[in-house]
Formats: C-alpha cells, structure tokens, sequence
C-alpha cells in the first residue's frame, strides 16, 4: 500500500487494511499474483487430497473450487471445509507449483489412470451434444464447410442432433482436397475443442482422413478415454485446456438440453403384472412339492429365490427395451452421469429381494415400486437394508481408516534410493484369472516394467523388448498380440536394494507416467493407493445359499486377514505332497487320501459340508486345495516357499479389489508384501552372535554370514518368516517409529534394555525429531548440491554429525 502511494507510512497503511478499504483488494491481487497455496480437504486419504492453485480473487465469502478436481478431493458442494495453506519459502513455492498445482495432477498414483474426468452434467452435456435424433429439423442438408453447418445450427436451421452431409477441406502435400462426410452440428461443436489426432481415427489412410476424430455418441467412459489419450499425446497443458473446453460445452449444453426427472419419464411396463403372476404361480408349485415332503427346506428356499430373481430381471429388462432412447431418465443412466439399472428398476419396475438383518434374503420380494408406492409390510422389509447399509458405513470408514494407518507404518521407509539394485532376479507374471473369468489381463501388469530378459515373438523371433528394458504401451500391446501368456518382469518382490527399493525394479511412477525419481516415497504411495478405495470395499461376508458352507469372508475384513496374515474363517484344506487323489466318505467323516509317485499314502480330512475341489483321479500339485476356502497363507509360505506366498497374497488382495470395480497396479501391494517378508526367524545360529528364534533383516542375515564365511566359521541358518503388518511395523529396526504407531511402552523399555541406536531411515522417525525427511529433495544426495558460481571448484558440504555420517553412508550405496 505505501509503495503505490495509498498510505503514507505503514501505521497507516495497516489501519487500511484493518477497515478493509477498498484499495486494499486491488493491492491484495498483484501481492496474490503467481503464488501458489495449498488447499487440503479432510479427511485426507491420498496424496490428491493435498494440491496447489493459483487463488482468484472472488466476491462472496466461499472458496469456489474447480468441478474438475472434486473427485480427486471427493469434495461436494453441501458444506464441506478445506483448509487453505500458504508455502512461504521460495523452494516451498517451487515445489508447489513443479509437484503439486492441480495441473501436474491430472493420472491417480493408484493405478494411472486420469483422475480429473468430466462427471455428472459435464458428462450429460457431451452426450445430449453428440447424441443423433432422426427425423430433425434440417436432416440430409448440405453444408459447404464446418463452420456453416454450426452457424445454421445457431439460426435455427438446422436442429442440434440433425444428421447432416459437411464438405470438409484439407490440405494435402499443397493440394487443397474436398470430401463430403456425415455428422451432426452438435458433434462438430464438439470435435472444436477436442485434438485431432488421438488415435480414434487412422490419419494415415485417404478414405477416413477427412473424418471428425469423435463422430460417435460420447459418453462418461468414452471422456475418460479422451482425457487418457490426450495426456499421453500431448502431456499436462493441453490435457488442462481439454478439459476446460469439455467442462464450458458440458455445462452449457446440459443447462440447454434441460433435462430433467419427471413422473411421466417413469413407465411401468405392460409385462410386470404378467411375470409377476407367472412367478407367484411357480412358487405356490415349490411350496406344493415343499409341504408334501418331496423337497427339504434349503432346496425350497432356493428355488424361490431363484424364482423371483429371474422375475425381477425380466421385469427390468422389459423396462430398460421399453424406455425411450431419448426419456431423460435413460439419458441420465446411459450416459453414465447419474443413477443405474438398478435405480430405475427401483423406480419404476419393482423393488425386488431384500436382506434381513442377519444378512439372509428374505425370499417374500417387494413387488412393488416407488412409482406406485410400497405397502406398509414392503416399506418394513425394506428398512433393513437401510439401516444396515448406514452402519455399515459408519463402521467402514474406522476399519478403512486404521488398515491406511497400519500399511502407512509397514511400508513408510520404503523409498527409491538408487537406480538400479544389480538383481538377476524377478518374478514370472501371466493373466490372473477367477475360474474362467479374467480378473486382471497381463497388459496391466507388465506395462511400465522392466523386463527381465529378452522377450521374442514367438512365430518371427523379432526381440519385442529387450533385457532391462522399460516395457511401453505399444510394446505390451506387441507382447500380447503375439499371443505370449508370460513374461519375466524385474519386480519389488525381488528388489536387494536395502531400506528401499531401486528404480529398475519399481518401474514407472502411475502419477506421472514416467520412471520413478530417486527419493520418491513410495511405501507411502503404495499404502495411500490399497488404503484410499478401502472405505468403497463392503463389510458383508456372504451368506452361501443356506448351506451349511463356511462363510467366504469378503471386501474390507478380507484384505484385513490377507495383510495380517491371519488364519483365514473358513479354511481350505491343502495338500502338501503331489500325487493322485481318492475321496473316501465314511459316515462320520469325509478324507481325501493322496498316493504319491512313490507310493506313499497321505491322508487328510476334509470339513463336512464343504465343497471339495478335487475328484477321483485327479491329480494335485503340493499346495493345491482339497476343498473350497481360503488358505492359510503360512501353509503356503511352509509348502510352496517364498515366491508362491508372495503370489497368492498378491492375487487375493487384486482380486477383493477387482471384484468391486476397483483398480490398484499390482506394484503397490508388492511394496506391502515384500514389507511382510523382509525377516527371517533364526533357526541355527552357527558361528555368529545371533540368537536362536531371533527376528532378523535378511540382508542383514546375509551380511553377518558372509562375514563369518570369509573367516572360516560356520554360518547362522534361518527361516523366511511372513509377518502381519502390524508385526512387521512393531519389528522396525526404528524403535522411534515403532514406538509411535502401537504398544509404545513395551517399545520403549525393550528399546532401552537393548541400547538400541535409531538409525534415522525412515519418515516418521525423522519427522519425530524435526529433521527434514530422507524423501524427495530432503535426501542428502539432493541437500548436498552446492551451486557452482563462477570458477569455484565443485564443492559438496561436510555431514554435520553422526546421523548425517550414517545417512550419507546409506545414500553413498546409491549411484
């Protein structure tokens, strides 16, 4: 205010800004100008919830946030907080402004994917924009240019979804060239902001060169689509202004469309009352053969179930046919902008089965539905599943919130430290599959790794990708088109970098679609990505139909049990000899005996009631299941050794994910599992001054033996352990940071009878003492970075005690 002459001296000028004068807005915006702050929603459960902006002045006293970065935030506009906050230093405004402004975060770190895709209205406007009406206004004209047919849209003569003929020109080698194609207004107004050259049309081949590069229906999928190809075109800046384009035309097409719920949108259909009468009939005829004693309870409950299941599907799908393509409702549902099949089931064909609140399906279904109005018995039924779904909830987020805490802790030392660890070593990965059903294809897997070896095509031997060679897209792509089912890929399951990871075997950062820097954090990463779609996983363990089957624990408990490497409810019995199977059924038991190729007999038995797995004849693998369940990953760990426990946690977890339409990349839960089985359990302590059953690092196992080796002395024999997380965060060689997160007394004291030292690796131990973290530019190989002025000689700084000693030992490890 003093250096633009609107007060005399700073007294002044303060007691201005006290009354709030008007000049001292103006002031405010060229003091605001290009700093960046910080805006934070809580709770915070990944690192998007924590992103920079440039702040715009505003009237009013809200913060107006982009619609774009809202999912990120999973912010809504029904009162929600976020906390401003402003870096002040130089290099904290840098940072902001590289690492964190909302247009450097456009891919989730969880699976690379784009966060920021157009939801909602944005969605609703692009579909009623690209959608085509037959017999509109004006369809069949001619247009000599793009530009023409939009302004005779905006004269109002021609209708928006009108299929039109357009002259389109290009030039081509000098020459101008002509062709005629079909399109409507809406979806040339569309193509206007949306770059040409995504791939969606072949640019290389004359017939579709003249094509619009999106002359389809657009809906939330498809937007997705665009937002991905386009940033892996064309990088942040255009993506940002691709999105901002779509967001304007959404908006402003959807308030145009004006669509919106009305009860007339919502048409029972003719055949309900028909399906719903033939279902009663067929259940009266159960219930007939029930009451004679022809069939037992269980069989009769299911046969009901099934019954009125079916109904209900037929019922919706006479709703679905029956709606008209452009009713509202459906536009809203098909375009992926709000509601289902499911909700429109509800709402206009019937409400169908509902749950008790044990969990089992009551097998009375409410016939009616909301258009019509439920009786007072429905509306009682279906209360249940209100108030189930509320607790549930509520307990959700707490579960959720501690399972995020619990992997932030196991996995908070894991940092990339150096570029490449020198392993021969790495894991074979194939599709995972469900039965027959294909969880996760092998492009996801093996894209954005290194490869192990050379990978070559089967039929031409051309080397796909060679040896410790960055797997891209296209290559993936290759890979699977040549029809190979495995590859060998280097992994963080088989990394030897200590405290850390390399980034040869991490491969790629998912946040930015490149290789991953040295100093990036990524335990925290990887536990943020399987912690934050935690509160999206059920609770429910499934009931299986009456039977009396163990419940298969599912969702958020079964990721639980997994990284806990508990002993999973309803276990699986498994076989630990390879060989033939026989199921022998005795009255009182049932047991499956196993002859091995060499003859020996090995018998076990299995829980009555449980389904088996395996028949007469066949033959098992050791580790193969005998019957349905989970197994007890310490079985595995025992019987197929390392890499099988890693795999089968690794699978299970994905799959948990999966069936809930959740994405996570396989890399972030290899950082937990490798976390789970970095120690091994001392069986033999041979030479060394290693104590029997004592928890040691494995690297540091085979250091102290090969110290022993060099001197002639007989070595420690050990046994790979698989710990629970919560375990394996209390057994850190931190006891800071194992004091801080559980147990901290017994910590403590078993910390000081040992004289423990800390050595400082990880974050929350430095965080504790208030040194900067060892992660990002806090590491020393980046702190240790003089500039050169002038003729100086290149200088770095001298450590200035003991832990910076230690520190930089472990950093000179890296290259």
């Amino acid at each position: 205010l003093v250096s633009e002459g609107h007060a005399h001296n700073i007294k002044s000028a303060k007691r201005m800004v006290e009354r709030v004068k008007p000049e001292v807005w103006d002031v405010l915006e060229d003091v605001i100008k290009e700093h960046p702050v910080l805006l934070n929603r809580a709770p915070t459960l990944h690192r998007l919830g924590f992103q920079a902006f440039e702040p715009v002045l505003v009237e009013g006293r809200a913060i107006q946030i982009h619609p774009l970065v809202c999912t990120a935030y999973n912010a809504d506009f029904d009162g929600d907080q976020m906390a401003v906050h402003l870096p002040l230093s130089a290099e904290a405004q840098s940072e902001a402004r590289m690492l964190m402004l909302a247009t450097n975060n456009i891919l989730k770190p969880q699976d690379g994917r784009p966060v920021t895709t157009p939801t909602q209205d944005m969605v609703l406007g692009s579909y009623y924009l690209t959608i085509d009406r037959p017999g509109e206004k004006g369809e069949g004209k001619y247009f000599s240019s793009l530009r023409e047919a939009v302004l005779a849209y905006e004269m109002g003569e021609v209708g928006l979804h009108a299929i039109i003929n357009v002259k389109v020109t290009k030039e081509i080698n000098g020459n101008q060239r002509h062709k005629l194609i079909k399109t409507t207004p809406g979806r040339i107004i569309f193509n206007e902001i949306i770059p040409q050259n995504l791939g969606y049309v072949d640019r290389t081949k004359e017939e579709t060169l003249f094509e619009l590069e999106l002359n389809t229906l657009v809906d939330k999928s498809k937007l997705g689509d665009i937002v991905e190809r386009c940033y892996r075109i064309h990088g942040t800046t255009i993506t940002a202004q691709v999105l901002d384009g779509i967001k304007k035309l959404g908006y402003e097409y959807a308030t145009k469309a004006g669509i919106t719920i009305g009860i007339t949108d919502i048409e029972i259909p003719h055949e309900k009352e028909k399906t719903l009468s033939q279902a009663d009939e067929k259940v009266d005829q159960v219930e007939l053969l029930y009451r004679r004693g022809l069939i037992s309870e269980d069989e009769r409950y299911e046969k009901t179930l099934e019954i009125w299941t079916d109904a209900t599907e037929r019922v919706t799908e006479g709703l679905i046919n029956s709606l008209d393509k452009y009713n509202s409702i459906y536009m809203m549902a098909n375009s992926g902008a709000r509601g289902n099949k499911q909700q429109i089931r509800q709402l206009a064909g019937m409400r169908g089965l509902m749950a008790d609140p044990s969990g089992r399906i009551i097998d009375l279904p409410i016939k009616a539905n909301f258009r019509e109005g439920l009786t007072v018995l429905e509306y009682f039924i279906s209360t249940h599943g209100a108030r189930k779904g509320l607790a549930d909830t509520a307990l959700r987020t707490a579960d959720s919130g501690y399972l995020t805490r619990r992997l932030v802790d196991v996995s908070q030392d894991v940092i990339v430290r150096e570029i490449d660890c020198g392993t021969g070593d790495g894991i074979t990965v194939k599709a995972i599959k469900d039965g027959r059903e294909e969880i996760e294809p092998i492009k996801e897997r093996i894209e954005g790794r290194y490869a192990l070896e050379d990978v070559i095509h089967p039929e031409t031997g051309e080397i796909i990708t060679h040896a410790e060679e960055l797997i891209t897209e296209e290559m993936a792509d290759k890979i699977i088109d040549a029809g190979i089912k495995e590859v060998k890929i280097r992994s963080v399951l088989t990394c030897r970098t200590r405290h850390g990871v390399c980034t040869k075997c991490y491969g790629k950062n998912l946040a930015t679609g490149k290789l991953v820097n040295i100093g990036e954090a990524v335990g925290i990463i990887a536990a943020q990505s399987i912690g934050e779609p935690g509160t999206q996983l059920t609770m429910r363990t499934f009931h299986t139909g009456g039977v009396a089957g163990q419940d298969i624990t599912q969702g958020l408990p079964r990721v639980e049990e997994l990284f806990e490497a508990r002993k999973p409810k309803g276990q699986a019995v498994i076989t630990e000899v390879p060989g033939t199977a026989k199921i022998l059924e005795s009255k009182k038991k049932r047991e499956v005996e196993i002859t091995t190729p060499t003859g020996e007999i090995k018998v076990y038995t299995v829980p009555y009631g449980a389904r088996l797995k395996v028949e007469n004849g066949s033959v098992v693998e050791p580790g193969d299941e005998l019957c349905e369940g989970s197994v007890n990953p310490h079985d595995i760990l025992k019987i197929k050794g390392v890499r099988g426990v890693q795999t089968y946690l690794l699978q299970e977890v994905l799959r948990v994910y999966r069936l809930q339409g959740v994405d996570i990349n396989d890399k972030h839960i290899e950082v937990i599992i490798r976390q789970m089985l970095k120690k091994a359990k001392i069986e033999d302590p041979g030479d060394t001054d290693l104590l029997p059953g004592e928890l040691i690092d494995i690297f540091e196992l085979e250091k102290i033996n090969e110290e022993v080796l060099k001197q002639g002395k007989k070595p420690a024999e050990a046994k790979r352990v698989l710990l629970g997380i919560t375990k394996a965060s209390l057994a850190t060689d931190s006891f800071l940071s194992a004091a801080s997160f559980q147990e901290t007394t017994r910590v403590l004291t078993e910390a000081a009878i040992k004289g423990k030292a800390d050595p400082l690796l990880g974050l929350k131990e430095n965080v504790i003492i208030g040194k900067l973290i060892p992660a990002g530019t806090g590491m020393n190989r980046y702190r240790n970075v003089k500039l050169i002025i002038g003729d100086e000689q290149e200088t770095t700084d001298v450590s200035e005690s003991d832990i910076e000693v230690q520190n930089n030992h472990i950093d000179s490890q890296s290259p």
